[in-house]
């Protein structure tokens, strides 16, 4: 007897259930952000200021979809927030601790609205899938 599986998993078919996922594990980290924010005694108004801040990185896209997706996605994944917050606390930084908090707070709300990690092909295609009217 074998244990392979006798149906393959179709893209359709897993998508929704791992957005949803996507979008809880957002929403944790968006909240886990505001936590630490708060804990950290900052500005509760300055948080929703600064939380639109890396989306500054859009700004790649007027030189094209290949320099824009990369530089969207250093803005916006969870190594890099968690670099940025580690590097903060090594150094005892409260600026970059705070920047961090930011960036993965951020992080979260984008996966939370469904807005995924870029592909070079165009700002509407991303991990999660493609964001935006369908053509």
């Amino acid at each position: 007897m074998s244990d392979a599986p006798t149906s393959i998993a179709t893209y359709e078919g897993t998508t929704p259930w791992v957005r949803r996922w996507l979008r809880a594990e957002g929403i944790a980290a968006l909240a886990a952000g505001g936590a630490a924010w708060l804990a950290l005694g900052a500005d509760w108004p300055w948080f929703f200021v600064l939380l639109l801040v890396p989306d500054v990185s859009m700004a790649g896209y007027l030189r094209g979809p290949h320099l824009g997706a990369i530089a969207y996605n250093l803005a916006h994944n969870w190594a890099t927030g968690l670099a940025v917050l580690g590097v903060g606390f090594a150094l005892n930084v409260p600026g970059l601790v705070l920047g961090g908090v930011l960036l993965v707070a951020h992080t979260g709300i984008d996966r939370a609205l469904g807005y995924g990690l870029k592909y070079p092909t165009s700002f509407q295609d991303t991990h999660l899938g493609r964001i935006g009217r369908r053509k």
